[in-house]
This record gives structure tokens, C-alpha cells and sequence, in this order.
């Protein structure tokens, strides 16, 4: 399975953990107790893992990067912080063991080495994988736990690090949703009749206020961007349907317009605003009063 965290690489020397970041920053003091853990169960033994931090949503066990990014950007977390948003450590690859590289062993025999090693007790885990299982089976059964996607690593793998290798590829599961188009930005903020670079989402939350979800700004064609931004200059308006002064939160160069249009976009997770929004297009036959707020999971 796709887990929705970040990515970091454990590397236990001395009975003492280091946690790094894709970029190679070390992060160890922004997940303190995820080194405390890996070095009861690691013991004396040295070792390089690769795996994901993730955040699992308290109520339903569901990772969420959103929940994640408080405890990303927290160097020195609180108590209260910790407590709030706990943290586990997946472990899917074993990179170095007792000072043997393993990286040129094929990733089954990783894995099974892994499997060995007992790295699961208290936000640690080493999760499941399968094999002879199809694409569609795992698609479906990853869409119904609500995870980000699946992984499909070749048996025979072996591991290369920083680069990106067609022997690993991802399949993101994408959620769709309507949205009402309150307004949009031009590029590189030209006038009126500057090209359309992002348009400005709404929808109505239970007590039927419309509210603002997000921007997005990928998934049009240069043509679709033309006559999206010529319907919109159509129903221009002056004041924010949010009923917010133009400026209020970094929007002053939005053009308002009436919020009637409704599109679909798709998005990666909805927590107060849509992560990674990709826009699909206009819905003719759906009426924006009946837009609600996106799904979260």
C-alpha cells in the first residue's frame, strides 16, 4: 500500500537512531519518540531502513499528510504537540544490516530479512505486502480502506537510491468533487484580460454558507483557459461571495465572480482546503446550491 506521510530513511549505529528527511536533512528532533522506539526494538544491532512517517487520523486510523504537516514543521515538538499528533514509522525496506549493504539483494529477500528483525512494537511497524495478487484486487481494496494508492515493486528489485526506477511505481487513487467557481487569478497577475492561471473554489457547508476550499490551477488546456476565463469575465462581480474584502487573506488579485459555475476537480484529501486539486471541468447540469464541501477521506 501507498502510505499518504513522508518519506524518511532510519539509520541505527551505536544503539542510537537518526531519522532523515528525502533531502537528506536529518529530522530526528522533530519525531522524538520514533528514535526512542526504533532503538528499543533495534537493540545493539546497526541498521539503515527506509520507510514513511505517517499521522493516522485518531478517529479512523486513516494516514493524513495534513495532519502530518503539524508535526513537519515543528523542530522541537511539545509535549502537548506529541500527544495530539501521534506519529508511527512504517518500515518497508532494508537498506544496510550489521554493516552488509544490502541493496543489491533482491527486494524479496529484503524484505524477508526485515521480516526477521522484529521492528514492531510502539510506532514502529514493518507493514504487509502481497504478491500474485492483481492490480485490481489491491486498487480496490486500498480504495476501500481510503489510502493514497499502491506500490507495484518488481520481486527481483534491487535498491537504488535517488533514483527514480521503473522497477517501483506508484498508482494514486484520486477522489473527485463538485466545486463552485467564486472567482480566478491571472498569471503572473495581469490585468482582466491576462491569461487564467488558477480559479478560486467554493462550496456550501451545512449551514449553507458558502465557503472557500481552494485553488487550482493544473489540469487545463491552454484553450480551456481561454474560454473558461471569457465566461468568467461575463458574470464579474465586485465584492466576494465569501462576503470577505478582497484582500482578506491573500486575495487581492482574485476576480470575483458570480458563484453559479460548477466544475469537478480532482484531490488527494480535503482538510479545510483541497490537497493537490486537478481540474476536470465545467458541470453543465448541476446546480451550485446543491455544492456541498468535499470529502475529507
Amino acid at each position: 500500500m501507498k502510505w499518504d506521510g513522508m518519506r524518511a530513511i532510519c539509520r541505527v549505529s551505536g544503539g542510537r537512531a537518526e531519522l532523515y528527511s528525502r533531502n537528506r536533512n536529518i529530522v530526528t528532533a522533530s519525531y522524538p519518540e520514533l528514535a526512542t522506539a526504533v532503538e528499543e526494538l533495534a537493540g545493539r544491532t546497526d541498521l539503515i531502513l527506509d520507510g514513511e512517517i505517517i499521522a493516522p487520523d485518531p478517529a479512523t486510523g486513516i494516514p493524513s499528510f495534513t495532519r502530518l504537516q503539524r508535526r513537519m514543521y515543528s523542530f522541537r515538538p511539545t509535549r502537548e504537540l506529541v500527544a495530539a499528533v501521534p506519529v508511527q514509522l512504517f518500515c518497508f525496506d532494508l537498506l544496510e544490516l550489521g554493516g552488509e549493504n544490502t541493496m543489491a539483494q533482491p527486494y524479496v529477500e529484503r524484505r524477508a530479512r526485515l521480516g526477521e528483525l522484529g521492528l514492531t512494537g510502539r510506532g514502529v511497524r514493518v507493514p504487509p505486502y502481497w504478491t500474485h495478487i492483481s492490480i485490481e484486487t489491491m486498487l480496490d481494496t486500498a480504495a476501500s480502506h481510503a489510502l493514497e494508492g499502491i506500490v507495484s515493486k518488481r520481486l527481483d528489485s534491487i535498491y537504488r537510491p535517488g533514483v527514480r526506477s521503473r522497477m517501483w511505481l506508484k498508482t494514486v487513487l484520486r477522489r473527485t468533487a463538485h466545486v463552485i467557481i467564486v472567482g480566478w487569478t491571472p498569471i503572473n497577475g495581469g490585468g482582466e484580460r491576462g491569461a487564467l492561471g488558477s480559479l478560486v473554489l467554493g462550496a456550501y457547508d451545512e449551514d449553507e454558507r458558502l465557503v472557500y476550499v481552494g485553488h487550482v490551477g493544473t489540469g487545463f488546456s491552454a484553450a480551456g483557459r481561454r474560454v473558461l476565463r471569457d465566461q468568467l469575465i461575463g458574470i464579474a462581480v465586485s465584492e466576494s461571495p465569501f462576503g470577505l474584502p478582497a484582500s482578506t487573506g491573500g486575495m487581492a488579485s482574485v476576480h470575483w465572480v458570480e458563484p453559479r459555475l460548477v466544475g469537478t476537480v480532482e484531490y488527494r484529501e480535503f482538510a479545510g482546503a483541497l490537497r493537490h486539486p486537478s481540474w476536470r471541468g465545467l458541470c453543465v447540469d448541476i446546480d451550485a446550491i446543491g455544492v456541498r464541501l468535499p470529502s475529507g477521506q
